[in-house]
């Protein structure tokens, strides 16, 4: 796999892309992708992450301080109330910098928040005290299973250890760090285990300023990894055949709204610098996320450019997708 270093020199902005960087989706939240590794193998992964997926080439990483410049520019932007959101299409606590950016976010003056998604498997005493001491807010855990054969089968890796992620899990709830237990809903497969991990999380203590729980839907999506015969619910059958019965179950509010809960409200957009239907000039700077694919740069923008022959040098591209400020193109 190529590993691509992305910093002020490389010329790669930090819009544009899924894969790293900031994405704006409309509202006071940004998601900040510092890397893009992962160190396991979920059968469902939306993004075929992980050590044995079939179809990524290129791993990134951000320079911190690159990352932190487009932080603060997209924050003044937005206005006062940003939460910086932490998460990755992998496990961003592979970023070898993760607490001095959390630190570092957390002085930009626009922030209020700083929030990680997580598998929880490098959360350990040591990890947990140095996101505690630069003043993470919460920890979203993707836990989705407490059996041990269940979780270990979900994680897609022999090693992985619900007993040590579950005291980790405590041990983050016992911090000054908010817990919220963020498991995907896959029908047919995890149905026994959701009602186990919502009495965790009321357990262990989750949910001290934020919800305790925080559960997904499970989506079937082109490039991620599907469970043989798991079909996705609709939003409705989601809410009233899973979210409801379990709410009435356990006494829990669990139909999440993001004002309410997480303060997050609707902000405009960063400007799109393109529109879809456009054709426009790239020049190549990097390998794709996934074979076949390069990255190009126009308009001071990321475009992921699909069926790219091309390894260097300037694309002529439509861009086929140009919501939340994420491109992507074809050649033409």
């Amino acid at each position: 796999m190529t590993h691509v270093r992305i910093t002020a020199e490389s010329g790669i902005p930090l819009m544009g892309s899924l894969y790293f960087g900031v994405i704006d989706r409309g509202t006071s939240l940004l998601q900040v992708r510092p890397s893009c590794g992962c160190n396991l193998n979920c059968p469902f992964c939306s993004v075929d992450a992980g050590p044995e997926s079939k179809t990524r080439a290129t791993s990134y990483e951000v320079e911190m301080e690159y990352l932190l410049e487009a932080v603060d520019e997209i924050a003044r932007f937005k206005g006062e109330g940003v939460e910086c959101h932490i998460d990755s299409p992998g496990e961003p606590m592979m970023y070898r910098h993760l607490p001095e950016l959390v630190a570092a976010l957390k002085g930009i003056g626009c922030v209020t928040a700083v929030s990680l998604q997580t598998n929880g498997t490098m959360l350990t005493d040591i990890s947990i005290a140095a996101l505690e001491s630069a003043g993470l807010d919460r920890i979203n855990l993707s836990l989705h299973a407490l059996d041990p054969d269940m979780a270990r089968m979900l994680a897609g890796v022999e090693w992985f250890d619900i007993g040590q992620v579950s005291e980790a899990a405590r041990m983050v709830a016992n911090s000054r760090i908010d817990l919220l237990v963020a498991p995907v809903y896959i029908p047919g497969i995890n149905d026994a285990e959701i009602p186990k991990l919502i009495r965790f999380a009321q357990e262990c203590g989750a949910g001290k300023r934020f919800p305790p729980l925080g559960i997904q839907k499970f989506e079937h999506y082109r490039y991620g990894r599907s469970p043989k015969g798991v079909k996705a619910q609709s939003w409705w059958q989601f809410f009233n055949r899973s979210i409801r019965p379990w709410e009435k179950e356990h006494g829990l509010r669990l139909q999440l709204d993001m004002e309410r809960d997480f303060g997050t409200v609707r902000r405009q957009f960063v400007p799109l610098t393109m529109a879809k239907g456009d054709k426009v000039t790239v020049e190549i700077r990097a390998p794709g996320w996934i074979h076949g694919e390069m990255l190009g740069v126009a308009k001071n923008r990321v475009v992921s450019v699909y069926n790219c022959e091309k390894e260097s040098g300037q694309v002529r591209v439509k861009i086929v997708s140009a919501k939340h400020n994420i491109y992507t193109g074809q050649p033409v």
